[in-house]
């Protein structure tokens, strides 16, 4: 069964993922129409029953700002840095009991440093805690990679799961490479396009 229900711009550009329940109330009041449906699920109310989104489009065009910019949080800058240590190079899942991903500020906000994309790495808790609040050549700690605020697709969906049919619109509209990106964010789970 299908957890969420890709939602397009009224020209078929992916925008974002939303709940079934989101989704089908968006159908009902007129505002969007499904475009792809689970078959053989329906969903159904005491008078009528529906087809099981997978992608519904909006009737009407939203305005998405091409500068979409996305407040960091944990879940996407541990996703951005592929839920590795950007210092030690130790994944999350190779961490010790005690250990766990945390943020690090290249420039400490103590020293001024701001949080935003380019100012923050994903740090496991030991090499956090050994930085401080240092600068990374004040203690000889450089990070795997420069750090660069992600595009906007990434950041939509670095945490949801694609399906087949919804990761043919995310080839359509942003290329191969952006879903090749996105199946890495889903920890390597591949996902083929239905053909």
């Amino acid at each position: 069964m299908i957890a969420g229900c890709l939602a397009l711009n009224a020209s078929y550009e992916p925008l974002t993922m939303v709940p079934l329940r989101r989704a089908l109330r968006l159908v009902i009041d007129g505002k969007a129409e499904i475009v792809e449906a689970e078959r053989g699920v329906p969903v159904r109310s005491e008078k009528r029953a529906f087809p099981r989104p997978a992608v519904i489009r909006l009737t009407r065009f939203v305005h998405v700002p091409r500068r979409f910019r996305r407040q960091v949080t944990n879940t996407f800058l541990f996703a951005r840095d592929d839920y590795q240590c950007q210092y030690c190079g130790r994944r999350s899942n190779e961490l010790k009991t005690r250990e766990s991903l945390t943020r690090d500020h290249l420039i400490p906000m103590s020293r001024g440093g701001t949080n935003e994309w380019s100012n923050v790495v994903t740090a496991c808790s030991s090499c956090n805690t050994r930085k401080a609040n240092r600068l990374p050549a004040e203690i000889g700690m450089v990070p795997l990679h420069v750090p660069t605020e992600p595009h906007f697709v990434h950041l939509s969906w670095a945490v949801r799961r694609l399906t087949p049919i919804q990761a043919q619109y995310i080839r359509t509209f942003y290329g191969e490479d952006t879903l090749r990106e996105l199946q890495k964010i889903e920890h390597g789970t591949p996902v083929r396009a239905a053909h």
